[in-house]
């Protein structure tokens, strides 16, 4: 059986989904208009519609006939992309002190939510979702700042000060992918999020030895 998903999450993820990419575009055609000049504007113009379209990918090719999309996680996926594009459109990280240490602990947490949502069953024990969420979260934190470095850093005078941030920034990380795996699991147990993850309709195949 499939459950419904509220409206709003999929105006939602649809209206994010095509902001980010008429942004993009036009973080293409001009760097500068998203304050992206110097900070690999073209690297996240290519990574940002492969990660914000992954889940409706692997749908397509993978669960279609077996499961119903999972709206949630993919929204939460998209806003990872979407908030850095907007954050930087506004000027907020150079405007705000705090944006950049609300935006580690905020999107690896939202990463690793999506991926629980989408790989665990609700009935998971604590633990469990603790270390997925933690695999999740740590591994896109190294990877986001190893990429930041080699991608602008290393040939800017912020490497100076890269140690530090780098150390907060991943901090900031785990501790969100943290965050995100308690509330994932407190509501699993009051009995939300049931419609969240992919519904599955077909049984799996079961293997007999």
């Amino acid at each position: 059986m499939r459950h419904p998903v509220p409206q709003g999450v999929r105006r939602l993820n649809l209206t994010l989904k095509a902001a980010l990419t008429f942004m993009l575009a036009l973080v293409v055609i001009n760097p500068e208009w998203a304050h992206l000049e110097g900070k690999a504007a073209h690297l996240r113009a290519l990574t940002y519609p492969v990660l914000a379209f992954t889940v409706p990918v692997i749908w397509l090719t993978a669960w279609r006939e077996r499961a119903s999309f999972p709206w949630l996680a993919d929204t939460l996926v998209t806003v990872t992309c979407f908030s850095d594009i907007l954050g930087n459109r506004l000027d907020l990280y150079d405007q705000i002190g705090w944006f950049d240490d609300w935006m580690h602990f905020m999107n690896v947490g939202l990463l690793a939510a999506a991926v629980v949502l989408l790989t665990m069953h609700r009935s998971a024990g604590l633990l469990s979702v603790l270390e997925r969420a933690l695999a999740v979260g740590s591994t896109a934190a190294i990877g986001w700042e190893i990429a930041e470095y080699f991608a602008f850093i290393s040939g800017s005078d912020e490497r100076r000060f890269a140690y530090a941030d780098t150390l907060s920034d991943l901090g900031l990380g785990v501790l969100g992918a943290v965050v995100a795996a308690l509330a994932i699991h407190l509501l699993w147990r009051r009995g939300a999020l049931r419609e969240t993850a992919p519904q599955l309709d077909l049984p799996l195949p079961v293997s007999v030895s």
